[in-house]
């Protein structure tokens, strides 16, 4: 157990590879209660939203979810998050636990000149999440929610395990899963049903380290290593969010000049060819010269390799393309490859 963001976080139970291999072949649950949620409710939630969000929450129909950045001036990130239309005028922001009081002074911040109204309802929800190819079949005997009709990125109100919760099919691993927000005060309860479920069919509980080896596989962002308010959302690789057509956002200028322009550097995939494992604030080297640095990096258990994150410049961003990351004084070779990682079988 760790301190993390203000909660007592489970690292691993009986270990992360056993975690992650789990989740990859059959199940693993996440208690993941401490995300902020922020109810955005208002005749201009959508305008607001728009402003201060990089991708096109008018696509947005009740019942659907999409992944974006609340972004700064800059075109940088002050968090990634998912926005859930719950109705219309009605929705709600699923935040990273380390940012939520910053995320919430910054939506009230500009939330200024708006009818609309920003609550911070994180203490209300407690959140879980069910991943594995055979989330579908430990959920389905609890909820009479239609899981083999939800699509991905999307979310039903039903009762699990007799319990009123949001049932999206979302998560942070690249496996399919649903993540269930429920009553604060029904944790335990929807814990234990999900876990008793589960059971036969190989469902295991699952920690922060294999949460982020899972993610990082899936090449999904980590706010703070990966992203944050010094990266823009276009040097991150994550462009297919930012929706310059949309209209005027906070940092539209600047991240249309930059897609105009190009960007002078990128988040890029890459694997150490020797036994070290490049970690977050490692130097990537060229020719012998800094040029980028590690965010992440592990050994990947699933893929049975060691894989990174760097910022590189873009002309070292081509699969292929070799480099080396400074670990212990020593210069180890990488080589760029294709991302995501690893993308199940649909």
């Amino acid at each position: 157990m760790v301190d993390f963001a203000g909660w007592d976080m489970p690292v691993q139970y009986t270990g992360v590879i056993d975690e992650h291999m789990a989740v990859r072949t059959r199940a693993g649950l996440f208690d993941v209660s401490h995300m902020g949620e922020v109810e955005v409710k208002g005749e201009e939630a959508l305008p607001y939203l728009q402003h201060v969000t990089s991708n096109d929450v008018s696509r947005l129909a009740p019942g659907r979810i999409q992944y974006s950045a609340l972004t700064t001036p800059e075109g940088t990130f002050v968090d990634d998050l998912l926005v859930h239309k719950l109705g219309e005028d009605d929705y709600l922001l699923v935040i990273n636990a380390g940012n939520t009081p910053k995320d919430v002074d910054w939506l009230r911040y500009h939330a200024k000149g708006y009818e609309v109204r920003v609550e911070d309802v994180s203490s209300a929800w407690c959140q879980l999440a069910l991943q594995g190819p055979r989330a579908q079949e430990i959920l389905a005997p609890l909820t009479h929610a239609p899981l083999p009709a939800m699509k991905y990125y999307t979310f039903e109100r039903a009762d699990v395990s007799g319990v009123p919760c949001l049932v999206s099919r979302t998560g942070y691993t690249g496996e399919d899963g649903f993540e269930i927000y429920g009553p604060a005060e029904a944790a335990e309860t929807l814990w234990q049903a999900v876990i008793g479920a589960g059971a036969p069919h190989g469902l295991v509980p699952a920690g922060l380290a294999a949460r982020d080896t899972l993610r990082l596989e899936a090449k999904m962002a980590l706010y703070g290593n990966d992203i944050d308010e010094t990266t823009t959302v276009l040097e991150a690789d994550l462009g297919w969010i930012v929706k310059l057509e949309k209209g005027d956002f906070l940092g539209r200028d600047v991240l249309q000049r930059q897609k105009a322009a190009g960007v002078t550097r990128r988040l890029t995939g890459f694997e150490t060819e020797g036994r070290a494992i490049a970690r977050h604030g490692h130097t990537a080297l060229h020719e012998g010269a800094p040029v980028g640095t590690v965010t992440s990096g592990t050994f990947a258990p699933f893929l049975k390799k060691n894989i990174g994150l760097a910022y590189l410049p873009v002309g070292l961003t081509e699969p292929g393309t070799r480099f080396a990351v400074e670990i212990r004084g020593r210069a180890e070779p990488a080589v760029v490859i294709p991302t995501p990682f690893y993308k199940r079988a649909r």
